[in-house]
């Protein structure tokens, strides 16, 4: 008898034409994320097969990958009735329960007794060996599933979940635009979870923003990289174009038009770096430059879609999430970034189009976007590797 994990897909499963493309795509990802242990991995249109001798490190890492509905801790054993028979019985003698059901599959119809009978056959000797329990097919304490197949039979009664959603890298790449906050870094692990590798992009403003406000976006995007196998960071130099639009523009409209000046550098770097959107933590209403009104002149620079996976939520579900993944506590560090370093007194919360290109033609800001790009630093961040900035601190 051994001891394997079963994977349920979930949502992969309404895949229909390109279901293979995701399962494919969820099986590489696990074994990115195995790489270290050794194990097998089996795969079908239906579910997913692991075994190792170190399953509970296995179960670790599975809860770090996309794609993933749920996954069972089952047992193998011969597909003999003497054996099924004992493997439940030992199963459910470790269990604390009051109720149970016992639920049968077989794909293999050589096996002698039909899947109903022998659920019913099965309860009963439960029933007869573990004193104070009994049936419950509606709610049941524990349900044993039992798969008889030709060469083997799979038990399992717990079922472990997943983080749901689909695998990273079945959706096209999106560009973060990743400030240190809490909103932003939680927009990033909602984007993967649809799927999307991401890349992270952010502003520095030095000297007005610190080195330590830069090693908190490191850590950040360290912290996302666990839910994917490397992510790419992005530091522009924002300072030159940032005291630009505070020289030359109304206070009340500088937070629109540095907006729209990232927005602008957002869609270089996503063409330079193979991305087709930009993905940030804006939630409605909850900052000046995040009204309808606002976004809808922020977003007229750029043709590319905007994803804004947090933008219904409101700021505990947002704190809820960034806690989950262990954001949180790094994002309330208290380091300013561009984005909250030059806010005005009244920033303007219904902006008007054409007043702010009229402000934007102030100063020769496309020279000054290239130059951005043009010198905009990039590294790769994987989890566990050391600090790889070293050069720049």
């Amino acid at each position: 008898m051994e001891q394997v994990i079963l994977i349920e897909y979930g949502e992969l499963t309404t895949k229909k034409g390109n279901r293979n493309f995701f399962v494919q795509t969820l099986k590489q990802n696990i074994q990115a994320k195995l790489k270290n242990i050794s194990c097998e991995i089996i795969s079908d249109p239906s579910r997913m097969m692991i075994s190792s001798d170190n399953l509970s490190e296995v179960q670790k890492k599975l809860g770090e990958v996309f794609g993933i509905h749920a996954y069972h801790i089952a047992y193998k054993t011969e597909s003999t009735e003497e054996t099924i028979n004992e493997t439940v019985l030992e199963i459910m003698k470790n269990k604390n329960f009051q109720t149970f059901k016992v639920e049968v599959k077989r794909s293999n119809k050589q096996f002698p007794i039909r899947s109903m009978e022998y659920a019913a056959k099965l309860g009963g000797i439960i029933l007869k060996n573990i004193p104070n329990v009994k049936v419950d097919v509606h709610s049941p304490d524990v349900l044993c599933k039992v798969e008889i197949r030709r060469d083997f039979t799979y038990i399992y009664s717990e079922k472990i979940a997943g983080l749901g959603g689909y695998p990273v890298g079945t959706q096209t790449k999106g560009m973060l635009m990743l400030s240190g906050g809490i909103d932003s870094p939680v927009a990033g692990y909602l984007a993967m979870k649809r799927g999307m590798k991401i890349d992270a992009v952010y502003f520095e403003a030095i000297p007005h923003t610190s080195i330590e406000a830069r090693n908190k976006v490191i850590t950040l995007t360290k912290k996302l990289s666990k839910y994917t196998n490397k992510i790419c960071l992005h530091i522009v130099p924002f300072t030159k174009i940032q005291e630009s639009i505070y020289k030359k523009c109304e206070p009340d409209y500088c937070i629109t038009i540095m907006r729209r000046m990232m927005y602008r550098i957002m869609v270089l770097l996503a063409q330079k770096n193979h991305a087709h959107a930009i993905v940030n933590g804006e939630s409605l209403g909850q900052v000046a430059s995040q009204t309808i009104e606002s976004m809808y002149v922020i977003n007229e620079v750029t043709n590319m879609p905007v994803i804004r996976p947090v933008v219904c939520l409101d700021k505990l579900e947002i704190i809820d999430i960034a806690k989950k993944i262990d954001t949180y506590e790094t994002s309330i560090l208290p380091y300013e970034d561009c984005c909250t370093v030059f806010v005005p007194k009244h920033p303007v919360i219904h902006p008007e189009l054409e007043l702010a290109k009229e402000m934007e033609q102030r100063f020769d800001f496309e020279t000054m976007l290239q130059e951005a790009v043009e010198n905009t630093k990039h590294m790769t961040i994987k989890e566990n590797e050391e600090n790889p900035f070293q050069d720049l601190l």
